[in-house]
């Protein structure tokens, strides 16, 4: 890692530019359609699932607590993105600062560090109340659940921040670089500075470790435990609504796990910034438009609640 302040041109501190998807008018306007719609329906959606989890007393268990700590996550962890993403894609190619582009990228990674740890703490979630049911409501305590929740935004928010911080002590030497994102972030970064970026890559990659192996690793060691608990079910419905409540979460953990284990954990030489950004934005909008979507439409209890409201 380069020590010290980073080093400008005599133009002024770095000022960066996103990569247009196309130059195409029409295309961007669709583009622009498409992404305004999406932001909007991931709003909506996730709104929706905080609202029936605050009002309704029946879904006031630690499940749904913490799904609705999830859709809060996502809404902003999408609002951090979306808004500068649409004023920037017609070709304008307008100007990011430097402390604009790191604030974007601080809480893009807070929100997404976030996400993956929440998931981590359902599926922790899901193996209390399947394979220690009768000791369920003493172990989830309230007090537990949000300290878990805490938890998970501390540690996302301590790497963050190291993150951020040797990415922006790297030295800049053009006044104005494109980044091939439609985002700050951290590796887009790193390859346009102007110094030897190996002990910041490895930084990146141990960060990405903690935040996405080590947390499926637990995911998969406590959902061992629950498929075993299930088979040894001898009720038919107990086993039925278990793999429902399981399988919901386990449909967002491979979509948001997967997709960001494309993007952080592949070596560099098999992969291409292109690729990226394209995962990136399968994981950005895929994630949270499905969270709402995947756990209303397999779980009764929300579909409920949501029908009480409507009608």
């Amino acid at each position: 890692m380069v020590i010290g302040k980073p080093l400008f041109n005599k133009s002024g501190p770095p000022e960066f530019v996103f990569r247009v998807f196309t130059n195409v008018l029409e295309f961007q306007a669709l583009l622009f359609i498409l992404f305004l719609l999406l932001y909007l329906m991931i709003l909506c959606g996730n709104t929706a699932i905080i609202w029936v989890v605050c009002t309704h007393s029946s879904l006031r268990t630690p499940m749904y607590f913490f799904l609705g700590s999830l859709s809060f996550v996502e809404i902003c962890y999408i609002t951090d993105v979306v808004p500068l993403m649409l004023s920037n894609i017609f070709g304008a190619q307008k100007p990011i600062s430097l402390a604009d582009c790191g604030t974007q990228m601080f809480f893009f990674s807070v929100f997404g560090c976030t996400d993956c740890f929440l998931l981590t703490v359902m599926a922790y979630d899901r193996y209390v109340a399947i394979c220690h049911p009768l000791h369920y409501t003493q172990i989830m305590t309230q007090k537990l659940c949000v300290q878990m929740v805490l938890g998970s935004l501390s540690l996302a928010l301590l790497l963050s921040l190291q993150l951020a911080t040797f990415t922006f002590t790297l030295p800049f030497c053009r006044h104005r670089l494109e980044i091939n994102h439609f985002l700050c972030d951290v590796a887009p970064i790193m390859r346009l500075a102007c110094a030897d970026i190996y002990v910041n890559q490895a930084v990146l990659y141990v960060v990405s470790i903690l935040v996405l192996t080590v947390p499926f690793l637990l995911i998969f060691i406590s959902y061992v435990f629950i498929a075993s608990t299930i088979l040894r079910m001898h009720s038919a419905e107990g086993r039925q609504r278990a793999f429902s409540t399981c399988s919901s979460h386990l449909i967002v953990v491979l979509l948001q796990y997967g997709c960001c284990s494309l993007v952080y954990l592949r070596p560099r030489s098999s992969t291409s910034d292109d690729e990226d950004r394209q995962i990136a934005l399968v994981y950005t909008f895929g994630t949270p438009l499905l969270n709402p979507l995947i756990y209303t439409l397999r779980n009764k209890d929300v579909k409920d609640a949501l029908s009480h409201c409507v009608f």
